[in-house]
């Protein structure tokens, strides 16, 4: 037993011992340097985009002129290998191997992806541009404005054993007040201390029930552990436009949306914006709390495996009848974002499309459809942190049974 106790201790005080403990942890490596059709191996059927230097963008969504990077048709299912932006940041030195090195991570669990990235000159700027690395876009066979693109999410699995949860100068719930430390003149890749801004390196560990759980050491020796629930920070669809799409800010077309409970289980719905509706998805998440009020939440790399149906608009059947917004939905809930740089707007706005919802899929009267959500239903922060912020209403299915078809046959 005393052998145990000293083996955790070991664990909670040292980075690098963190990961001695964490060998059992299978880095999820490039399957493909290419978009491609799986033959073989655990995904074997799924189509496979990789984060390369050509199949993403960093700091952008595609717009309606982005190029393809791979076409399925409806039903298919598409793995997809994110890279986080987290450890890859000029505030953190663009310099992968070295930032994750420098918290104890051997070289062997650093993505590849990752190093090269930052060793590339792809072009970012930290101010002005997004911070995330988005991957795609895939083109869906068919598909055309007016249409809706339902996007299941079948896995999201942590690719590396660690992410960072970062603060940063003029961001956050509490801008002014953190980060404590201070900007210094002339910041860059080459001096990142200048910028003053917090990265809190975290490391995933097992428990005892075998689960991998977050953990952030404090000054004390102890640590805080908490579950993981990985979902994808953005996802969506083109944006009708030929300008350039910061990647910060969520929109009408999904984007950088931020809502927790869209891990495995879960189904969002997209209106299509644009012919071939041009699906893109990264900023993964392994866990987040409501507000994400730092900024970031435990961000790191991840891979989403995602299955894409076009539902035809006029033919199909539409959750509520039609979507103008992204709607999503798990086992337990009907999920309706509303979204605005004024929280409360965002709020009215998630309660009108509640409202509609109900009203539309249900045939419940809006006075009626008002109470329920006022009663029995909760509307939770997404984010207050991406520019445009997000409250979600959360309908819960069961409330609803009565209004489900019986089945004559039962």
């Amino acid at each position: 037993m005393l052998k145990i106790k000293l083996i955790s201790l070991a664990v909670l005080t040292t980075l690098s011992s963190a990961f001695t403990y964490a060998d059992d942890f299978k880095i999820l490596k490039q399957i493909s340097e290419k978009p491609t059709l799986l033959k073989e191996g655990a995904y074997k059927g799924n189509y496979y985009v990789p984060s390369t230097l050509n199949t993403i963008t960093w700091g952008y969504l595609p717009n309606r002129d982005a190029k393809a990077v791979l076409t399925v048709n409806s039903g298919s299912i598409v793995t997809f290998d994110t890279v986080s932006h987290e450890g890859l940041l000029e505030d953190q030195g663009r310099d992968a191997d070295k930032y994750f090195q420098s918290k104890g991570v051997k070289s062997e669990y650093i993505l590849d992806e990752a190093k090269k990235i930052t060793q590339s000159k792809l072009a970012h700027d930290f101010h002005k541009d997004g911070p995330h690395i988005v991957t795609g876009p895939v083109a869906i066979a068919g598909a055309e404005p007016g249409d809706i693109l339902k996007v299941e999410v079948i896995k999201v699995e942590p690719r590396v054993p660690y992410g960072v949860i970062s603060n940063r100068h003029g961001k956050g719930a509490l801008v002014g007040e953190f980060p404590k430390t201070p900007q210094q003149d002339n910041p860059s890749a080459e001096h990142p201390e200048r910028f003053g801004n917090v990265s809190i390196f975290t490391p995933i560990e097992k428990n005892a029930q075998g689960e991998y759980e977050g953990v952030l050491k404090t000054a004390s020796g102890k640590a805080i552990r908490f579950p993981l629930y990985p979902f994808m920070g953005i996802m969506g669809v083109a944006a009708n436009t030929s300008e350039p799409v910061h990647s910060v800010p969520p929109a009408l077309y999904g984007g950088n949306i931020d809502i927790n409970e869209l891990g495995a289980g879960a189904t969002a719905y997209y209106p299509v914006q644009v012919k071939g509706a041009l699906f893109y998805t990264g900023d993964s998440h392994f866990s987040q709390g409501d507000g994400e009020v730092a900024l970031t939440a435990l961000e790191a790399s991840a891979r989403a495996t995602l299955k894409f149906t076009l539902l035809k608009a006029g033919k199909d059947k539409i959750p509520g009848q039609e979507i103008k917004q992204p709607l999503a939905e798990n086992a337990e809930f009907w999920i309706t974002p509303g979204l605005d740089a004024d929280l409360d707007e965002a709020m009215k706005k998630s309660t009108r499309e509640a409202i509609r919802f109900l009203h539309q899929e249900y045939g419940i009267d809006e006075a009626t459809a008002y109470a329920y959500l006022s009663a029995a239903t909760d509307f939770e922060v997404s984010q207050v942190v991406d520019r445009t912020k997000g409250i979600h209403a959360k309908i819960r299915k069961a409330d609803f049974k009565e209004f489900e078809p019986t089945n004559p046959n039962k």
